[in-house]
């Protein structure tokens, strides 16, 4: 008479043959998600330029020129609720897009460069991505004319197409 020996959990191979396949459906992944992750960061780099184009306008339209800074229109420190707003305290974008100004305070992987013109009656703005190629592969610029142009291998500029 025979005895089944009964044996417990898996071999080595069965093991390992797992593992292969999750690191291979993991090879296949992770790209597309750093992918995804990039996109997400260019969406939020244009819809915070249209959140400062917003701001100008309305600052245009208080004080009749632009801001001195982006600070202006959202100070982290003196936005307080209930506080009348002022031409340095705008109070207008929320604290976390008005402090992106360097790659170490950048918001959703990229950082906002804002240059007034003389006199206050011009502006640029650029967003530039914190680590091109992890954070955004496309730069951002808008000015006055509200107008955001993108540029895919350098910082844009007015002369780059706009996006649609």
């Amino acid at each position: 008479m025979m005895l089944k020996r009964m044996t417990r959990g898996f071999s080595l191979i069965e093991l390992l043959i797992v593992v292969s396949i999750i690191l291979i459906i993991a090879a296949i992944a992770i790209p597309g998600l750093l992918k995804a992750r990039i996109a997400a960061n260019q969406s939020s780099a244009v819809e915070s330029l249209r959140t400062i184009l917003t701001a100008e306008s309305s600052y245009m339209t208080t004080y009749g020129n632009y801001a001195p800074t982006i600070l202006a229109l959202g100070s982290p420190a003196a936005c307080v609720p209930g506080t009348p707003p002022t031409s340095t305290q705008f109070c207008f974008i929320d604290a976390t897009l008005a402090a992106a100004t360097t790659a170490a305070t950048g918001k959703s992987g990229y950082y906002f460069v804002y240059t007034p013109g003389a006199g206050n009656v011009t502006f640029t703005i650029n967003a530039e991505p914190v680590n091109p190629g992890q954070t955004g592969d496309i730069h951002y610029f808008t000015d006055q004319s509200l107008v955001i142009r993108f540029n895919g291998s350098a910082t844009a500029a007015v002369t780059d197409p706009a996006i649609q």
